[in-house]
């Protein structure tokens, strides 16, 4: 049996890349993750204000060898959540990777702090609601295309925005593809959330991807399979692969909802591209009267097959140089 850990920080360099001292590390002898930054022992972090972070502590600690030096450490208290901290990790190295003054470093910590808070707070037992459950595959069903078709893998995961709430689920420079899925009774109707989502005034090429799908229990592919999938795509681009985790947790999707997803398949049964024109059916910000907001409508998809085009034609227009 082997003995217990002394009390002290058990740290390892990041990566000699990294231009200011971070390193992983584990307290003992609790036994907690960490990563750990190296600052002057001058400089008053204020750790208090962080007291009420859930699953995450703050603390300074002295650097026993070196007395003009202390360690920031951001430790896991909840190893269930080792998968979001993992990826927060690796998000906030990229982050500080270039950064050589002490207070933009600290600066660009405390920033991803409030990330990390807002993502852990995500974190409940319930897991996505099906409607949530439907889009995001529908979002990852062409996002895998969109890989498979385009051969810059970061610049397709930095295009994915719609884990952020923004007004497109895909978008970069002047382009933007809006991803909708139905199923059972409503395979006709598409909900389009707010004047802006087909504003061709706002972005010169916007395609709207209709998705119909087949949910059945134990049969087609799951949400965590597609997961599955697209993270051996993007095993050999290892930037690639941590945004896209860190854009899966911002979502909602955690490992310790995964059994939660196990049972419930997915096909597509049709598929639908359209090209955004003038003279598309839509409702644009130009047209809504002064003191009007919150627009939301509905469009048939079989009135607007005029406007359809093939999957060829759409990549051609989402190639980085187009």
């Amino acid at each position: 049996m082997s003995s217990p850990l002394k009390s002290g920080l058990l740290y390892k360099r990041y990566s000699g890349a990294v231009k200011p001292d971070a390193f992983i590390a584990l307290k003992a002898p609790e036994r907690l993750r960490c990563i750990a930054a190296h600052l002057s022992a001058s400089v008053d972090l204020k750790v208090k204000s962080w007291d009420k972070l859930r699953d995450i502590k703050i603390e300074t600690r002295a650097d026993e060898k070196h007395s003009e030096k202390q360690f920031l450490l951001v430790l896991l208290l909840n190893n269930q959540h080792r998968d979001i901290f993992s990826a927060l990790c690796e998000d906030l190295i990229q982050q500080i990777a270039n950064i050589t003054q002490e207070t933009e470093l600290i600066k660009q910590l405390l920033l991803r702090l409030e990330k990390w808070r807002l993502l852990f707070e995500k974190v409940g037992k319930q897991g996505l609601t099906e409607e949530a459950q439907r889009a995001l595959y529908g979002e990852l069903y062409f996002l895998r295309k969109f890989l498979q078709g385009i051969a810059d893998h970061d610049y397709c995961i930095n295009s994915w925005k719609g884990v952020e709430k923004s007004v497109q689920d895909f978008q970069f420079a002047d382009w933007a593809v809006e991803i909708k899925t139905t199923h059972g009774k409503n395979q006709q109707k598409l909900h389009i959330s707010s004047e802006r989502q087909l504003d061709i005034a706002l972005v010169p090429r916007i395609f709207l991807i209709h998705y119909s799908l087949e949910v059945r229990q134990n049969h087609g592919e799951t949400l965590n399979s597609i997961v599955d999938n697209l993270l051996q795509m993007l095993s050999d681009s290892p930037s690639a692969n941590n945004v896209f985790r860190l854009k899966l947790l911002e979502a909602g999707y955690f490992d310790v909802h995964l059994h939660l997803y196990t049972g419930t398949g997915y096909s597509i049964r049709q598929e639908n591209i359209y090209r955004i024109t003038d003279d598309f059916p839509k409702i644009t910000e130009a047209q809504i009267p002064a003191g009007v907001g919150d627009v939301r409508y509905s469009l048939i998809v079989s009135a607007n097959e005029d406007w359809t085009l093939t999957e060829g034609f759409l990549f051609q227009n989402l190639q980085k140089d187009s």
